[in-house]
């Protein structure tokens, strides 16, 4: 279950992300014209890391990705060379300051996305809480799926490093390795890899975001 605040967030995400885009070697985009086309939530066993995907177009049809991590701390703090995953810090109206992190590089991410590919999972439920602190459960219109079966082990990628290559991010370990696609492309196949598959309003026909051989 993922549980958002109705409260203010400064800077906002997306102007976040419009700073930082330009300084990755996938992104070829206008950060200027960014409009959103779906997310999805994944849980946090230990419910410390937020972990949002992010879907939006740039000035084009081209359709992004780019998952975030939130967390209350630098991830530096947790894993060593952390702050070169640093999109930015916010201030939150209820949590206070959180940072967030290109999530490929925080490994409470890795383990939850490969968990979710491998046993075949799907998105977090949604909840929002207001002021008052009533909680009522939110529609959810991005959906991801997994390709896996829950008798299937999943990888242990914490200790993976994390490398560009074109428009993907792959993180290895020399056991396993979890390929990002920072572009949503209809066409995709994910061969022998288990596969996380998203669909989202207007895209209704599955596209493949992310691969995973163990």
């Amino acid at each position: 279950m993922a549980l958002m605040h109705e409260t203010t967030l400064v800077p906002s995400k997306y102007e976040l992300l419009a700073a930082w885009l330009p300084t990755q070697p996938w992104f070829h985009g206008d950060a200027t014209k960014l409009e959103r086309v779906g997310a999805y939530r994944l849980d946090d066993p230990a419910g410390e890391v937020g972990l949002e995907g992010h879907l939006f177009t740039a000035g084009d049809d081209t359709v992004y990705h780019v998952p975030l991590s939130y967390r209350g701390a630098p991830l530096e703090e947790a894993v060593e060379g952390g702050d070169a995953f640093l999109v930015g810090v916010m201030q939150h109206g209820v949590l206070g300051k959180r940072w967030a992190s290109d999530a490929m590089g925080d490994p409470v991410f890795r383990a939850v996305i490969a968990e979710v590919m491998v046993h075949g999972g799907h998105e977090a439920a949604e909840f929002a809480q207001d002021a008052a602190g009533n909680v009522v459960e939110r529609a959810v219109h991005t959906r991801i799926q997994g390709s896996g079966s829950s008798r299937d082990a999943v990888p242990d990628l914490a200790d993976a490093s994390v490398v560009d290559l074109g428009e993907s991010s792959r993180a290895e370990n020399g056991t396993a390795m979890l390929v990002l696609h920072r572009v949503a492309a209809p066409g995709r196949e994910p061969g022998d890899a288990y596969a996380l598959r998203v669909s989202w309003p207007g895209q209704s026909d599955p596209v493949v975001l992310a691969t995973l051989l163990p």
